[in-house]
Parts: C-alpha cells; sequence; structure tokens
C-alpha cells in the first residue's frame, strides 16, 4: 500500500521509452486507461497501488526506484544557480521549480548547463590576461565539473562495473587477500608487480609490462592503485562503452570519468557488493570493523557505503562528503534528500569542519536541514602523509550520515536522544538558498528574503532579514 501520494511521471515516460511501448500499449498492461496513464505520465494524477503492482509483477521493476530520482538534486540545483546575482530578485517559486524538475527534468538540465557555461565564461573574463589571443578559445563546460555532475546524477551507483567488480573479486574463490590474488592474476598474464619509492603512488610501463607501486604507501592504498590498474588493463571494453553512453563533451572529461570509473571498480573489487552489504549489517555499519575486514582505509570505507544502492538489494541510503581545510567540497554524493551545494563550500554549521581539530576521532552530531529532516552526520580526519619526512601532508575530513529514521541500524547512533529537539543542530547547503533568518554564521543574505538596514542597531548579522 503506497503511504502517501506518489507522483513519478518521468520515471513512467522512461520506463515505457525504454521498453519500446506506446501509451496505447503501456496502459493495458498496467491494467489502467489511457487517459489515466496518460495524467500520471504527467504528473496530474498520483501513481495508484494497481500501476505500482503491475509495475513489479508484469515488468519485475523495482518500484522503490518511483520515489527517487533526480528531482530533489535538480530543485536543490536549480535553487543555488537561481542564487547567482545575475538573476536578481526574479526567483521563481519552490513549487515552479519542482514542477519542473518532475515534469520537465531534461529542461531543468539544460537550465544548469547554461548557467554553468556563463559561469565559466564570466570566470574567463575575469582572466583576459590569459585570454586574448587565443583563436582557439570556445565555450566548454569544465572537465571536473561535468564528471562530478555526471557520477551525482548516477546516484553515484554504475550498476555495470559494479557488478564487474563482484565477479572480478568472485574470481579469487575465497582468497582474504585480494591484493595478493590480484598480483597472481596479473602475473598469469605476464605482468608483473614491483615496489620502489617513488613519488607516484602507480605507473605502468605497457612494454615492460610492469606495475610499480610506491612502497611508501599505506597496504590500503596500494591494494586500491593496484585494481585500478586491473580496472584499466582488464575492463576497458567496459570502460569505454559506459563512457559512451555519458557523451562527455570533451576528451579531457571523458579521460576523468575513465579514471573515475576504474577507481569505482577498485573499490567495489576491494569490497564486493554482496559482502559488503552483509557486512555491513552485520557490524551496524562501524567503519573500523570494515575496515578492518577489506583491509580498505576509513574513506575507502565511508564511499563504499554510500554506494550500496543496488535496485532491489539497497543499504542504507547515506550522503557522503569530503571537504578540504578551505571548506571546499572535494567529493560529494547523496543517495538522501540531502544535497550539497555544487559551488562553494559546506555549510560552516556542520561537524565536518571541526574533525580537522580532532584528529582520529569521529564526531557525531544530529542536525536538521530547513525542511526539517533529520539526521545524523558521522565526521572524521582523513590526513594523508606523504610517507617521509618533509613531504607534505594533504588534509582533508570526511562526514558520513543518513536520517535518523534509520538510526538502529548505525552503531554511531547509540546513546545519542534523539528525543530532544534542541539536540539537533540547524545546518543548511548554501547560504543564498538557505531560509533560516536567525543564522549566526550566514556569509550572505538568503536569496528570498528582503534585506533590513538599521544604521542604529548592530545584532549578530549587519542587517536583519525580512
Amino acid at each position: 500500500m503506497v503511504a502517501q501520494k506518489l507522483y513519478a511521471g518521468a520515471k513512467l515516460r522512461d520506463l515505457r521509452t525504454r521498453l519500446g511501448l506506446t501509451q496505447k500499449d503501456f496502459s493495458a498492461k498496467l491494467g489502467v486507461s489511457l487517459p489515466y496513464l496518460n495524467q500520471m505520465e504527467n504528473n496530474n494524477r498520483p501513481v495508484s497501488t494497481t500501476v505500482v503492482l503491475a509495475l513489479a509483477q508484469e515488468f519485475g521493476f523495482d518500484v522503490t526506484e518511483l520515489g527517487q530520482g533526480d528531482a530533489e538534486r535538480l530543485v536543490t540545483d536549480m535553487r543555488e544557480a537561481l542564487a547567482d546575482p545575475v538573476f536578481g530578485d526574479a526567483t521563481p517559486p519552490l513549487a515552479d521549480l519542482r514542477l519542473t524538475a518532475s515534469n520537465a527534468p531534461a529542461l531543468a538540465r539544460a537550465f544548469l548547463e547554461l548557467h554553468r557555461a556563463y559561469r565559466q565564461t564570466h570566470e574567463r573574463l575575469a582572466s583576459l590576461d590569459e585570454a586574448l589571443g587565443r583563436e582557439d578559445a570556445q565555450l566548454q563546460p569544465s572537465p571536473w565539473e561535468e564528471v562530478r555532475d555526471f557520477f551525482h546524477y548516477c546516484d553515484n551507483y554504475i550498476d555495470a562495473v559494479d557488478r564487474a567488480a563482484e565477479h572480478y573479486a568472485d574470481l579469487t574463490q575465497g582468497e582474504t587477500n585480494i591484493h595478493a590474488a590480484a598480483t597472481r592474476r596479473l602475473a598469469s598474464k605476464g605482468i608483473t608487480v614491483h615496489y620502489a619509492q617513488t613519488t607516484p603512488l602507480r605507473s605502468y610501463d605497457p612494454e615492460k609490462r610492469q606495475i610499480i607501486l610506491s612502497s611508501l604507501a599505506s597496504p590500503e592504498t596500494q591494494s586500491f592503485q593496484l585494481l585500478v590498474q586491473v580496472a584499466l588493463l582488464s575492463q576497458n571494453r567496459l570502460l569505454d562503452a559506459t563512457l559512451d553512453l555519458a557523451r562527455f563533451q570533451t576528451p579531457e572529461a571523458r579521460a576523468i570519468a575513465k579514471l573515475g570509473l576504474a577507481n569505482y571498480f577498485a573499490g567495489a573489487a576491494m569490497m564486493p557488493y554482496g559482502a559488503m552489504l552483509n557486512a555491513a549489517q552485520e557490524t551496524r555499519h562501524d567503519l573500523e570493523l570494515l575496515a578492518a575486514r577489506f583491509g580498505a582505509s576509513i574513506e575507502q570505507v565511508a564511499h563504499r557505503l554510500s554506494t550500496l544502492q543496488r535496485p532491489g538489494a539497497k543499504g542504507v541510503p547515506f550522503f557522503f562528503v569530503r571537504v578540504d581545510q578551505a571548506g571546499t567540497i572535494t567529493k560529494r554524493h547523496s543517495a538522501t534528500r540531502l544535497q550539497f551545494a555544487r559551488f562553494g563550500g559546506a555549510c560552516p554549521l556542520w561537524n565536518v569542519h571541526r574533525a580537522f581539530e580532532t584528529p582520529g576521532r569521529f564526531l557525531r552530531q544530529l542536525a536538521e536541514t530547513p525542511d526539517g529532516v533529520r539526521y545524523i552526520s558521522l565526521a572524521r580526519d582523513v590526513s594523508k602523509t606523504g610517507g617521509h619526512f618533509g613531504a607534505p601532508v594533504r588534509r582533508y575530513a570526511i562526514a558520513l550520515g543518513c536520517e535518523v529514521r534509520h538510526a538502529a541500524s548505525i552503531v554511531y547512533a547509540d546513546d545519542l536522544d534523539f528525543t530532544r529537539a534542541a539536540a539537533f543542530e540547524p545546518i543548511g547547503i548554501s547560504c543564498r538558498i538557505c531560509e533560516r533568518t536567525k543564522c549566526h554564521q550566514r556569509s550572505v543574505p538568503p536569496l528570498e528574503k528582503r534585506l533590513s538596514i538599521s544604521p542604529g542597531k548592530r545584532e549578530v548579522l549587519p542587517y536583519q532579514l525580512e
């Protein structure tokens, strides 16, 4: 039974298109009238219980996917884009943004692409000294941002690559040390693995058929990098086929995405889906126990947990983020309703920023976003040494969290008081789109509020919000 009204017109249209069915044929298989299907596909009516059951029985469709998708991400991204001063005060109502995201997601993405192009043009104009005299200058999206958005809208779960990695892990025939197993399998193909005190973490010589790993790197980093090279050598056709479907606009974006897919394969091979899901449930998502069991780092485990969203075998929907000391988000993914700012840093009230102050410790936080959704967030620093004296240390902090309704499945939720409203700290996404008027850490005024300036009165902020 559907607990609340479910509008999933775009999902229904996508499924019908993939099946190659007309509305008439599709409605007949679902057991509804043609006008009723038309209304559901246009979000004029919610998806009925009859249709939900028919989708599962007739097509084997994972009906949990109906309640998910890009709508919330698109709404958040559009609100952030519309916070750009170029739009002035002409901000569409939130209801219009939600309607666009639900009924016309392609239009919403086109708008985001247009805004991204505008931002990049604006940034180029700010550095004309580099652009003048270049005849090959042309408007192109940032390769890094293009790839980031690709993984963002894939829910950070790539089914074909994930299953290929799981199959690769199965071929080790139960060996617990996947590093040693991968080394032996490479040796059987005439590829040797060597270790040296080198600056690159990994390098491959195709002529000598030799992989060189840094002996200064941690064991989990060595394993991960070895599996990245395995992906590039043994899964090249799969990676290219996935990239062909993505249709990146530049060779640079495609190259970055290929490495990203190889990294995805490596993480999925170290922590195969089924084994990881079972272990996560058994340990109640204890990151340290999981790291020890799979020979992975805390960051690798946290990132992997955020990808366990396979249809029909989903794990707890987590958000995962990594920030640097300046507060810039360097990795982001959310299978929850919480979405991160596409540009700039994260909310300063979030515990991920405090993790730098307490190295080696897990920080827990109960938080509430402006939409009233409550989360439990776990943060920790993940400093990365260069392996020798004088080498620079890369400092990051990660956060992993989920909605409090999953607290019973999370060991870090034990002994926290969920009954007190005051226990939940208010956090947001971006100051530009955060609706809170009393935030003491606000950096800029919110887009949808009017300012009131009183020269004779100074509170925490130099202005009041109406």
